[in-house]
């Protein structure tokens, strides 16, 4: 599966898949305040798509439900620091 990226000047990036069933998925994540979308449509009209706001937590969350249970931050020191899905 390839993952494809796109810039997004002033914006941010955004990072999306096709489905073998022909769904684009995908995830913008904005420079300002880290939020993210995830995004869903058919083709490749962008126009076409639906979005989700998630907070960072949510996020989490979803990666969690996904089946990525471990997120880990790594503080300046080197500790690091396991994050619950309530972030």
């Amino acid at each position: 599966m390839d993952v494809e990226f796109t810039p997004l000047p002033g914006i941010g990036e955004c990072h999306t898949f096709t489905t073998v069933t022909g769904r684009r998925v995908g995830v913008v994540t904005h420079y300002a305040g880290g939020r993210r979308e995830l995004i869903h449509g058919v083709g490749d009209d962008p126009d076409a798509a639906c979005s989700l706001t998630l907070s960072r937590g949510e996020a989490i969350a979803l990666a969690g439900l996904l089946g990525i249970l471990d997120v880990v931050d790594v503080d300046v020191t080197g500790t690091q620091h396991r994050h619950p899905a309530d972030g």
